[in-house]
């Protein structure tokens, strides 16, 4: 525990020196550089204070209520542009300080030593800071720890940003005071606000993201991300794997169902007591959108489904799950769906909602943002289902797809038990598409799981791809200019993907910038798709991407080996490449 709170604060510290904190730093060193002498160590503790608070804490309100990532960005621009307009407006400083001054003064002071008013202006500056939070507390979050290890690791990152951070401003006060004393201080005041209500306009337009991408481009990964290696360490990412524990039900989970008979009662082990939804955020199609707790189902058989929206052999499980919700039902059968996303758009419930309804499912469905339930089943994969009986005991797993008939040989089985002798006539289950073996493994155009890409492969930052001369079987390549994120790639100028895959099926979970309708030419073996290749997004060998969800590229009569590709506009982010 002791050498992964080491390494919290040694990525705060690596954050505090990346270009992440440039948009801080004006209204860092404006505010550090007024008020009393112990005013830069007052907004350095508020700093933290909030900041701490708001990624430990708010961070999972945020993504708990499905607003998304974007939600504390919006507050920067809030802060930054208020601080910005006090600074540059001597008259609405002086409104701003009325009704505040009980409190603390938000504006400069020539008394005392400014410790209160430090701590309020620092506060505030933590909402700006706290999108800077870098992948050891995002994936500290995710485990879920609701115990002191989060919180101390937390604090510990936390206070490795302080400590840079507080030299920053001691220094930036020096400077200024020096200014000052040579009679330059209020037009100084007025530039540093200024700067800030452009800072703030930059954040509304993604400037900011545009500026750190440039720089990601001209300059060594070690200076724009001075913790990336430590962060993905094989050190660390073990001690995060053992804060969030082990399999709550062992091998069992991922072993083969138990092979039984259809219309007969099986004999299902006990692997042990089920656990409760805990964590979840909204609920849906549940009356008035109350959760559920299994005390609540106690006496119904309940089958728990882990998938996400995007998730292509998820979404083939739903028709298989829709039959059976409507056959079992009113026999004591209930299906929970528990949607934990895989990217960060999956959080937003409007988007879990339109994919709930564009699927027409009608049992209910928890959103498990912060991976809390997936925690508490121990689980690791996406689709999963755990068959829980009418006394809360887990009796059958199933990881991934196929084997619908034994899924509902158990369900029919726990019914029998639980007394329900009258079952009726079996489900009539779609006939699904199983993955065929010789398919192209599922890769992601992310840097962080990237694999079967041709060099150079997907790498963190900017930069532009040459034509790759000729794609080996089952590869993939980029062409053009991308902006590359452990999660995504964003086209730019003459973006595209060349691929040589062996699928019936092709499917690209894609976004487009502020949802607006862009158009991606879509090519195979050369030639634009033809419509009896095409898939079902696709028109006249184009498809219009706009919000985020999984696309269907390419629908074959068979599985076959051919050319993709695609060409994508400026603005468009690919994130996954699922077959089938």
């Amino acid at each position: 525990m002791l050498l992964l709170i080491a390494f919290a604060a040694l990525a705060g510290a690596g954050t505090a020196l990346s270009p992440c904190v440039l948009p801080v730093l004006p209204a860092l060193l404006s505010a550090g550089a007024s008020g009393g002498r112990r005013r830069p160590l007052g907004i350095i503790a508020g700093l933290t204070a909030t900041f701490t608070i708001t990624v430990v804490g708010l961070a999972e309100v945020v993504h708990g209520v499905g607003l998304g990532d974007g939600t504390l960005r919006v507050l920067a621009v809030v802060v930054l542009a208020g601080f910005g307009l006090v600074l540059l407006v001597p008259a609405l400083a002086a409104r701003v300080e009325a009704p505040l001054s009980r409190l603390a003064r938000l504006g400069p002071r020539s008394r005392g030593d400014g410790l209160r008013s430090g701590l309020l202006v620092g506060a505030a500056l933590g909402f700006v800071y706290a999108p800077c939070a870098g992948p050891i507390l995002a994936a500290v979050i995710s485990v879920g720890a609701a115990s002191g290890r989060t919180v101390a690791v937390g604090l510990a990152y936390a206070a490795g940003s302080a400590v840079v951070l507080l030299g920053f401003t001691l220094g930036g006060r020096a400077v200024i005071d020096r200014l000052r004393a040579a009679g330059r201080g209020p037009a100084v005041q007025r530039a540093l606000g200024l700067v800030m209500l452009l800072t703030a306009l930059a954040v509304v337009t993604n400037a900011d993201v545009r500026f750190q991408t440039a720089l990601a481009t001209h300059f060594p990964s070690v200076v724009v991300n001075p913790t990336g290696s430590l962060e993905r360490s094989a050190t660390v990412q073990r001690r995060l794997a053992a804060l969030r524990g082990a399999e709550r039900f062992g091998a069992a989970a991922h072993a083969a169902p138990r092979r039984t008979t259809p219309h007969t009662a099986a004999r299902l082990p006990t692997l042990g007591d089920a656990p409760d939804f805990t964590g979840n955020q909204r609920w849906f199609n549940t009356p008035r959108g109350a959760p559920l707790t299994l005390a609540g189902l106690r006496g119904r058989v309940v089958l728990i489904d882990f998938w996400t929206y995007t998730c292509i052999n998820c979404l083939r499980t739903l028709p298989e799950l829709k039959a059976l919700d409507a056959r079992y039902r009113g026999q004591g059968l209930t299906i929970v769906g528990v949607h934990t996303p895989e990217f960060a758009f999956e959080r937003d419930a409007g988007n879990v909602a339109d994919a709930i309804a564009q699927n027409g499912l009608r049992y209910p469905v928890a959103q498990d943002n912060a991976y809390k339930t997936w925690d508490a089943w121990g689980n690791s994969s996406w689709p999963a289902s755990y068959l829980i009986d009418a006394r809360g005991h887990v009796r059958y797993t199933h990881v991934g797809e196929g084997d619908a008939e034994q899924t509902e040989a158990a369900i029919r089985a726990l019914l029998q038990e639980k007394g329900d002798a009258r079952l009726g006539a079996a489900a009539r289950l779609p006939a699904g598409a199983l993955p065929d073996s010789r398919d192209t493994r599922e890769t992601y155009v992310g840097s962080s799981r990237a694999e079967g890409w041709v060099a150079p492969r997907p790498s963190p930052r900017t930069t532009s791809y040459p034509p790759a001369g000729g794609v080996p079987h089952d590869s993939f390549a980029l062409r053009g200019q991308w902006a590359v994120t452990p999660e995504s790639a964003k086209a730019g100028a003459g973006a595209g993907i060349d691929a040589n895959v062996m699928a019936r099926h092709v499917y690209l979970v894609m976004s487009s910038d502020g949802d607006q309708p862009r158009t991606v030419r879509v090519l195979l073996d050369g030639r634009p798709v033809t419509a009896p290749a095409a898939g079902a997004d696709v028109r006249d060998g184009r498809l219009t991407v706009r919000r985020q969800r999984l696309y269907s590229l390419v629908d074959l009569p068979a599985t076959s080996q051919h050319r993709l590709g695609l060409r994508l506009p400026p603005g468009v982010s690919a994130f996954a490449f699922p077959f089938g």
